[in-house]
């Protein structure tokens, strides 16, 4: 396996295996049958902490550049933080976080009502079920968020 390639323009938040750090939560809501819930906040920590590092790197990076006034340059980092502050917090950690919370939940409850699975296996199967509905929720979020954000904050941030 050869290492990530990591060029001056690669976005190491979004282009790299560091963007998992970012489902940390859904991870935890997925085995929160099967753990303490200390365990499941400990995740949510994880994935806020991977979009504050996202935020502030969007911040700095929009620093280097250069502006037309210090006022100008001031209100592009804002604008710059804030939008991957909202932009992350619901396409990596909100949305996605209750979306395999409910899935997991309801699985579990037809599980319950239509097997007679005992109950440690049934809590696996969930768990199992949970996280591979993973992947197939990621693209489809991502994009509902970027059309979302398109629609109403950032209309009112880049007028």
């Amino acid at each position: 396996m050869s290492p990530v390639e990591i060029s001056k323009d690669t976005d190491i938040f979004r282009d790299t295996p560091v963007r998992f750090l970012g489902y940390a939560n859904e991870v935890g809501e997925a085995f929160r049958s099967l753990v303490k819930p200390v365990v499941v906040k400990f995740s949510y920590v994880v994935a806020f902490g991977y979009v504050a590092a996202d935020s502030v790197d969007k911040g700095l990076k929009e620093s280097k550049k250069s502006h037309a006034s210090e006022a100008e340059k001031t209100k592009k980092v804002a604008i710059a933080s804030v939008d991957t502050v909202l932009w992350q917090t619901f396409a990596s950690v909100l949305i996605p976080g209750f979306t395999i919370n409910r899935f997991c939940y309801f699985t579990n409850i037809l599980l319950q009502k239509s097997t007679k699975l005992p109950t440690t296996l049934r809590k696996w199967t969930v768990t199992c079920l949970g996280l591979a509905t993973i992947p197939f929720i990621v693209h489809p979020i991502d994009s509902f968020v970027e059309e979302a954000m398109n629609k109403t904050a950032r209309k009112v941030y880049n007028q």
